[in-house]
């Protein structure tokens, strides 16, 4: 991941130090209520916290601990200094242009951020054409409804303008996290990789569960004999690296038994077999010493298998 060097737009400069500013949150679902939350224990103001509907607003305000609860954009938003969008992905931009246009010149001087993992500053464009700064702030941690997350130590994805990044590191380092500034285009690339490693191997976690019930084990018991085997083989790559962490067939080259594996789930769901096919491909591509070589074995037994 890229990073660059970065200078302090002096029209700007003091909001991204450590003067207090008033924080608005446009959009505060898991992540807007966690930030805000957070950020209102350390000291910053909030202001108006802007949902679509005026009880999910007042639960968003409970939540966080302060800030005045707007259904549906309103002109209180400009009363702060920086702008927090924790909308989906899919009504950033369309929030962007209503702002500009609620605003107009009255942005210039403020910061705009989103929290969107896989769009960049683009997506605020109405916004820094009226002369907000404009950038993105994406914590990699999952936020689950029921589980306060962890920041502390957590990487932050910055990228945007030179002013918007010093308040993204801003905000980022006083919630404890360690921030990397990415360029604009690496930030598809960067959610990918987020998204495999979270939310994927949620879905075999899930799978590998299932098909231990299918041969007689309780839910219970399957869960706990996967996830010491998960956090084991997590622990020998935090501790080892990937290559002494590596086990099972392919990493052995025991074709036979993963043409066992294969015909085994020809009982299950056909994106189970699909899944180990695709799954063992990559293990070999990116741990395996000969990639090549160990491919094209693995290529013989899954097409035999299918």
């Amino acid at each position: 991941m890229p990073i660059f060097p970065e200078t302090q737009n002096s029209k700007h400069a003091m909001l991204a130090h450590e003067m207090p500013v008033t924080l608005a949150i446009v959009g505060a679902g898991r992540v807007g209520r966690v930030l805000g939350n957070r950020l209102h224990q350390l000291g910053w103001r909030i202001g108006a916290v802007v949902t679509q509907a005026r009880a999910t607003a007042r639960a968003a305000v409970r939540a966080i601990g302060a800030g005045r609860p707007h259904a549906g954009l309103t002109r209180q938003v400009l009363g702060a200094d920086v702008v927090l969008i924790a909308t989906p992905d899919g009504a950033i931009r369309r929030v962007a242009a209503r702002l500009a246009r609620m605003g107009g010149e009255e942005w210039r001087g403020k910061v705009v951020l989103h929290a969107s993992g896989a769009l960049d500053r683009a997506a605020l464009a109405p916004l820094e054409r009226c002369g907000a700064a404009t950038g993105s702030l994406h914590p990699l941690q999952t936020f689950s409804p029921r589980a306060a997350p962890q920041l502390e130590g957590r990487i932050f994805a910055i990228e945007g303008t030179a002013t918007a990044l010093g308040m993204a590191r801003r905000m980022a380092r006083e919630l404890g996290g360690v921030t990397v500034r990415l360029d604009a285009r690496s930030k598809p690339a960067y959610h990918a990789a987020g998204a495999m490693a979270a939310g994927h191997v949620l879905g075999i976690m899930e799978a590998a569960t299932r098909i231990l019930m299918a041969v007689g084990f309780s839910r219970r018991q399957a869960v706990r004999a996967l996830l010491p085997l998960v956090r084991q083989t997590l622990e020998n790559f935090e501790r080892l690296g990937p290559g002494s962490s590596w086990t099972g067939p392919v990493s052995r080259g025991d074709y036979a038994t993963v043409a066992k594996h294969v015909a085994a789930l020809q009982s299950f769901p056909r994106e189970y077999g699909e899944a180990y096919a695709a799954l063992s491909r990559l293990s070999a591509a990116v741990l395996a010493r000969n990639s090549r070589g160990a491919l094209r074995r693995l290529a013989k037994v899954l097409e035999a298998g299918a």
